[in-house]
């Protein structure tokens, strides 16, 4: 008898695959495993819509119908200890060994750690999981004065959230702007702006010394200039590490992530890697990254699944990503690293405006605030390889979708006047 698949992680990675599997017509045991007692859910609202709404419930990635309709076997609540790829077993913590043909880990990525004084007390949290979000609505529910370390997506979407439920937000940056690794300075300008007009207080350049507490709880955070902040509660959003302990343990190449090919396969063949915790060499830039995103999870899920079918492809999805900060949408696509110069579409002053960015004549990828015509026509050019002019940008939203009708026509000279 077969051994079958066992994917270990149930986020949007895991279920895809395990979704996916079943969808390429794999018939043999199919094992999902998941560290946390729920049913797998979407992530993306935590940091939103579920911490300001006390009745907001979890958002189920599929229904527990799902699982058992296409004979996938989940298991909440498991830990696995470590890999024997040799043997093809996994010890489980607390429980028998079990064995599998293939191994598909999704094992995602945690919060970076605060080495900080104070850093242990009550009332100092993360995001990343149902229950930090319960945590942290609970939390915010009795506390006006709120301290967000880092000036990433996720502290800037809980402080969005939150001050626009009254509570006094402020964001502390170590480098000099917001979103350092995520979108280009005219956005993260933008966004600070619009954050610092209903209230939130941004201090970039700047750290925290250590957190003072009263009877075991948070109350202040102090500043490496010597402010004090008061802080009945300080959120923790300075990144994530990928989770590869288990893939080291098990001899697996590790590079900022778990390194895989573009089939998703790892140093050993029989187990893949994917979601955030798989590194890999991107077709688009010809560089090594690693990428946090729902969508970059749930693409590679599927091609995991068409690789143990035995018909993939190269990986060669485009990748894009979102935000949902107060009154800004934030769309990308593509990967803007190495650009050079860049057209904007659009006015910043009504918050709604794209910025394509170039390097050289070739279009890199967009980066859109409350336009999202903009990011979908993108990610139609940049999927489909076409790469217009940055006078064809300037022409505006029609004319550029007129020039990628005739690109998609095979007309490339008209699409190039």
């Amino acid at each position: 008898m077969t051994n079958g698949i066992v994917i270990v992680g149930a986020g949007h990675a895991g279920v895809q695959a395990a979704a996916s599997l079943r969808e390429e017509g794999y018939d043999g045991p199919v094992i999902l495993i998941g560290d946390e007692q729920e049913l797998p859910y979407h992530k993306p609202p935590l940091s939103k819509t579920f911490i300001k709404d006390a009745a907001a419930k979890p958002q189920p990635l599929r229904g527990e119908a799902f699982y058992t309709g296409s004979s996938i076997d989940f298991r909440p609540g498991t830990r696995i200890d470590s890999i024997d790829a040799r043997a093809g077993r996994l010890d489980v913590a607390g429980g028998s060994p079990l064995a599998f043909d293939r191994l598909i880990l999704a094992t995602g990525s945690r919060p970076r750690v605060l080495k900080l004084d104070g850093a242990e007390l009550a009332g100092v949290v993360s995001l990343r999981s149902i229950a930090d979000a319960r945590l942290i609505r609970e939390l915010s529910a009795k506390t006006e004065d709120v301290v967000i370390l880092g000036g990433g997506f996720i502290g800037l979407e809980i402080a969005a959230t939150l001050r626009a439920a009254a509570r006094n937000v402020t964001v502390v940056e170590a480098v000099d702007r917001l979103l350092g690794r995520a979108v280009a300075p005219v956005i993260a300008s933008h966004v600070r702006q619009r954050l610092e007009a209903i209230g939130v207080r941004i201090l970039t350049e700047t750290t925290v010394a250590r957190l003072e507490g009263e009877n075991g709880r948070v109350s202040a955070a102090i500043m490496s200039t010597g402010e004090r902040l008061p802080a009945q509660m300080v959120i923790i959003g300075i990144g994530v590490v990928p989770n590869v302990e288990l893939a080291q343990g098990a001899g697996l190449a590790i590079a900022n992530g778990i390194r895989v090919d573009q089939h998703m396969q790892s140093s050993i063949a029989e187990i893949l890697a994917i979601g955030d915790a798989a590194s890999y060499r991107h077709w688009f830039t010809g560089g090594d990254v690693r990428l946090e995103s729902v969508q970059n999870a749930t693409d590679q899920a599927r091609l995991a699944a068409r690789t143990i079918g035995g018909h993939a492809e190269p990986f060669s999805a485009v990748p894009w990503f979102w935000s949902d900060i107060g009154d800004m949408k934030l769309q990308m696509v593509g990967l803007t690293q190495g650009g050079d110069h860049h057209v904007v579409l659009g006015d910043l002053a009504d918050n709604k405006f794209s910025i394509y960015h170039y390097a050289g004549n070739r279009l890199l990828g967009i980066e859109s605030v409350n336009r999202p015509a903009d990011h979908m026509l993108g990610r139609k050019m940049l999927g489909a390889g076409f790469s217009p002019t940055p006078q064809m940008v300037a022409t505006g939203p029609e004319g550029l979708k007129a020039a990628f009708a005739a690109f998609s026509q095979g007309e490339p000279a008209r699409a190039a006047g």
